[in-house]
């Protein structure tokens, strides 16, 4: 079974990218343009990872992240959460950790990075699932 990636992202050409990188015939994208979109996915769908932009335009990427990690659904706690922002002073980074993301990375993204990052997280939760069954 492919895994299921989340994209929260706002932005056309950025979703394009991902999309892009992400292919269908190794993911399933699902995609959502603003955070409230996000969480009503995130709730009511079973995902893998989650990609959020910081920079969102109702809610912002950290409120999504405590959100997400503060969810009544038992799963989505711990769902891995990589931020990608433009926003790229250090404390960005804390704030993003802080609010409940795993990995922070900036824009530009290095393409490269963020598919070991997302294979290594992936590998990860499943070897936890196996480990827990």
């Amino acid at each position: 079974m492919k895994p299921t990636i989340l994209c929260i992202e706002d932005n056309p050409d950025n979703m394009m990218l991902i999309s892009r990188i992400f292919r269908p015939d190794s993911y399933s994208l699902v995609e959502a343009r603003n955070g409230m979109q996000g969480l009503e996915i995130a709730e009511s769908r079973e995902v893998d990872l989650i990609l959020l932009d910081i920079n969102l335009p109702d809610i912002d990427g950290y409120e999504v992240a405590r959100r997400l990690r503060s969810s009544a659904k038992p799963d989505l706690g711990r769902v891995p959460i990589i931020a990608i922002t433009a926003n790229a002073l250090r404390d960005d980074a804390n704030k993003c950790l802080n609010a409940g993301c795993n990995v922070y990375m900036s824009k530009p993204i290095d393409i490269q990075e963020l598919v070991d990052t997302v294979e290594a997280l992936l590998t990860s939760k499943h070897e936890r699932i196996r480990l827990t069954d």
